[in-house]
């Protein structure tokens, strides 16, 4: 396999040509795979690209790339790896720091991953084994673990433990080429969030790979100020542009249509005479119905069942699997007129807590058993 190293550059001249002859110390040392560098340099005023040039006569594995404007990282690194594609016939990318705060002794780390089936390895700080350097200062890192963490819940992705860090890994066929890199949310160090979301959401198979990341030896730091701002406004931009999170959307919509159907119904039930546990009894099937129509034919509709023949048995499947609703609901709903008293009001906030405990479950077998949309853990590819 081909693995291109990129690496973005802007005033590194000293360091360019530090980094560029450990790797060509390090990049022996990784058997089975093809390793070559591409530098992709924003026209530096202290001309780090004439460094990269003399380098590439000594190196036949140096590349580089010169855009003739700085436009940020993010731009910079997605230039590269369509370069890397594109040009150098890459089967990996790997994302790297050309200031040595990525060590170059860790990428055969992530490299040796490749063996093993991975298609996306992140360098990881917060992982066992995984560090930050210890003279950062309690704002630095307070804006690292904090921002990681913000990532990570914003993103709904709490199995991967570092979501900012620089360091990764991505096979290019079926992972980095289906990103957009030509419309990523941020040119600026919130890219990296963009790309490993959507490298992540695609199913890539992921490991993480614990690294030391060091301090800064020389140079200016090219951290930004509005980072923190920068990557909530990708997270915002990915999640509501998430077909997922889209598509849950659509199921709370068609839920609180169901919960409007319910609730009327009830009502209506119980001034016929109905009792309050026959009335939603009653009032909870009208709902499944709705629900199973609207899910069907709107939130479901990549997975619509047309044929009648499917449409019969998935309903009555939809029934059992709603079960749950049709013994909570009553249940919770009697309980709660039966603690105060027999009034809309109570009966309104008995449905809205049952509401809650309904949804999540409802949200969950309907996609493994339905519409089947997600796959059980046990029936994935091994």
């Amino acid at each position: 396999m081909k693995v291109v190293v990129v690496i973005p550059t802007y005033n590194e001249r000293e360091n360019i040509s530090k980094m560029i002859d450990a790797l060509a110390l390090e990049f022996p040392k990784i058997q089975n795979h093809k390793m070559e560098l591409l530098v992709v340099d924003d026209t530096s005023p202290d001309k780090t690209y004439e460094v990269v040039q003399e380098k590439t006569k000594k190196y036949s594995w140096v590349h580089l790339l010169l855009n003739p404007e700085k436009k940020g990282l993010g731009k910079a690194y997605a230039k590269g790896f369509q370069y890397a594609m594109d040009k150098l016939g890459a089967d990996y990318v790997m994302e790297f720091d050309g200031d040595f705060q990525h060590r170059p002794d860790e990428i055969k780390k992530l490299v040796a991953k490749i063996d093993e089936g991975f298609e996306y390895v992140i360098g990881s700080r917060y992982i066992p084994g995984g560090s930050i350097p210890a003279e950062w200062g309690f704002s630095r890192k307070f804006l690292s673990v904090v921002g990681n963490l913000v990532a990570r819940i914003g993103l709904l992705m709490p199995q991967v433990h570092d979501l900012t860090t620089g360091f990764k890994l991505t096979k290019v066929k079926g992972v980095l080429d289906k990103v957009p890199l030509d419309h990523l949310y941020s040119n600026s160090f919130a890219y990296k969030v963009h790309v490993l979301a959507d490298c992540v959401n695609r199913g890539a198979k992921v490991a993480e790979v614990p690294i030391t990341f060091m301090a800064r030896t020389s140079g200016e730091s090219k951290i930004i100020k509005n980072e923190m701002l920068e990557t909530l406004k990708v997270i915002f931009l990915f999640q509501i542009h998430n077909p997922k999170i889209l598509r849950f959307i659509k199921f709370g919509v068609v839920g609180f249509t169901g919960f409007i159907v319910n609730y009327v119904g009830l009502e209506i039930l119980k001034k016929i005479g109905l009792s309050t546990y026959l009335a939603t009894l009653f009032a909870t099937e009208a709902a499944i119905i709705s629900n199973f129509i609207f899910n069907n034919i709107w939130t479901f509709k990549d997975k619509t069942i047309t044929k009648i023949g499917d449409i019969i048995p998935q309903f009555i499947k939809f029934n059992v699997t709603s079960l749950f609703a049709v013994i909570v609901q009553p249940l919770i709903v009697t309980l709660a007129t039966n603690i105060f008293s027999d009034t809309a009001v109570v009966r309104l906030g008995g449905l809205v807590s049952a509401l809650v405990i309904v949804m999540i479950y409802n949200y969950t077998v309907y996609n493994f058993f339905i519409w089947k949309t997600w796959k059980l853990p046990w029936a994935k590819k091994q």
